[in-house]
């Protein structure tokens, strides 16, 4: 039986294709400006694979879930993402899904939702305020660990997006080190996720999201966190899977 999950989100559009429980196929997209183009966008991909979207179970999810107008049915992605991250670990522990908009903790247990925590609306922990800093900073995400890496800590206080962007403007004007920066704007952001995912019970953490290829921030959260944190690089499509698995039963 075949099922697909479409899981649409601020940043990305990712998609999954599920055959017999087993993980067929997956794309990925920039979401752009609209949710409904997004949409239109992945039934023309999947098209391109032989995949008509008009004769298969589809399963939407995320926040532009209901711009999916060839979907059987919208579900909500902490139910998306409990599903995924079981089927990508398949053990018990703390899911930590680091999105585009709002960061997601999961308490996970024997397969089951326990419970589950969202940062506030500030977009501060998440991967925009990484994608903000970044350009801010004018490097990719990928050298803004790896000039974090080199630098010394320092303390981005700024709780606000726009706030936390002035004092990088302040920082590069008084002339501190890009690596001193990079550093201080991870470090906030793994605070931020640390200090949520504290908050539930769990011996080890599985990633899921944009930045589950980021060894950097996947050895910081670890560290911080004082347990593993374990990842792989399908889990960036973990509410896509977890819809396409609700297709299929």
């Amino acid at each position: 039986m075949r099922s697909i999950g479409i899981d649409i989100g601020s940043t990305a559009t990712k998609v999954a294709v599920m055959e017999d429980n087993e993980l067929t196929l997956t794309l990925l997209a920039p979401t752009g400006f609209s949710s409904i183009e997004a949409a239109r966008h992945a039934a023309e991909t999947l098209a391109e694979h032989g995949i008509d979207v008009e004769q298969e179970s589809v399963i939407a999810t995320g926040y532009g879930r209901i711009a999916v107008p060839y979907a059987g049915k919208a579900v909500t992605e902490i139910t998306c993402h409990a599903k995924g991250a079981w089927w990508l670990f398949g053990r018990s522990g703390v899911v930590i899904d680091v999105g585009g908009q709002d960061t997601k903790v999961l308490e996970l247990r024997n397969g089951m939702l326990k419970k589950f925590l969202m940062n506030d609306k500030c977009s501060a922990g998440t991967g925009k305020f990484l994608e903000v800093m970044a350009n801010r900073m004018n490097v990719s995400q990928e050298r803004l660990s790896e000039l974090a890496a080199k630098g010394e800590k320092i303390t981005i206080s700024s709780m606000c997006t726009v706030f936390a962007e002035s004092e990088i403007i302040s920082l590069i004007g008084r002339g501190e080190p890009l690596e001193n920066i990079a550093s201080g704007v991870i470090e906030s952001v793994v605070g931020k996720v640390v200090s949520l995912a504290s908050q539930v019970p769990g011996d080890e953490c599985f990633l899921t999201g944009g930045l589950c290829d980021n060894a950097y921030i996947v050895g910081r959260l670890a560290d911080r966190l004082g347990k593993p944190v374990s990842t792989r690089p399908e889990a960036r499509f973990a509410g896509a899977i977890g819809a396409a698995i609700s297709g299929q039963r």
